[in-house]
C-alpha cells in the first residue's frame, strides 16, 4: 500500500530547502513524487523556455514564486493552471520563477530540442 507524503511551508519558501537537480536547459527540478501521477517543484532561470509541447495527460500548475508565460498569457504568483490532453503551448519565464506542477503523463515535444524527446 502507498503512503501519504506530506510537505509543509511550500507557499512560504519551504521549497527552498530542497536540493534541485538538472532537469531541461535552464530549469530544475525536484521531484516531490514519482509514478502516476508525478508532482515536483521546477525552478525556472530568467530567460528560461520550454519548446512548444503537447499535452498527453492532465498537467496542474500552480506558481509559487515569480512568473510564467504562455501564448495566452502571463500567470503570476498563486495562479493556478489546468492543461488538459491535447492542449499545446511554449512555455517561457522572464524573471525566473518556481511552479509546483503534477502531470499524468510526459508531455510531447512539438519542435524537438536536440536533448530532450518527451518530459520526463
Amino acid at each position: 500500500m502507498a503512503e501519504s507524503l506530506t510537505y509543509t511551508n511550500l507557499a512560504n519558501h519551504g521549497w527552498r530547502e530542497f536540493e534541485f537537480e538538472p532537469f531541461k536547459p535552464g530549469v530544475e527540478i525536484y521531484r516531490l513524487s514519482q509514478g502516476k501521477p508525478e508532482a515536483a517543484l521546477l525552478r525556472y532561470a530568467p530567460g528560461a523556455t520550454i519548446p512548444r509541447h503537447r499535452h498527453t495527460g492532465l498537467e496542474t500548475i500552480l506558481i509559487l514564486e515569480g512568473s510564467q508565460c504562455d501564448e495566452k498569457g502571463r500567470y503570476e504568483l498563486g495562479t493556478f493552471i489546468l492543461n488538459p490532453a491535447g492542449t499545446e503551448h511554449t512555455v517561457w519565464t522572464e524573471e525566473g520563477c518556481v511552479v509546483l506542477i503534477q502531470w499524468e503523463t510526459p508531455v510531447a515535444f512539438l519542435s524537438i530540442p536536440s536533448d530532450t524527446a518527451e518530459a520526463d
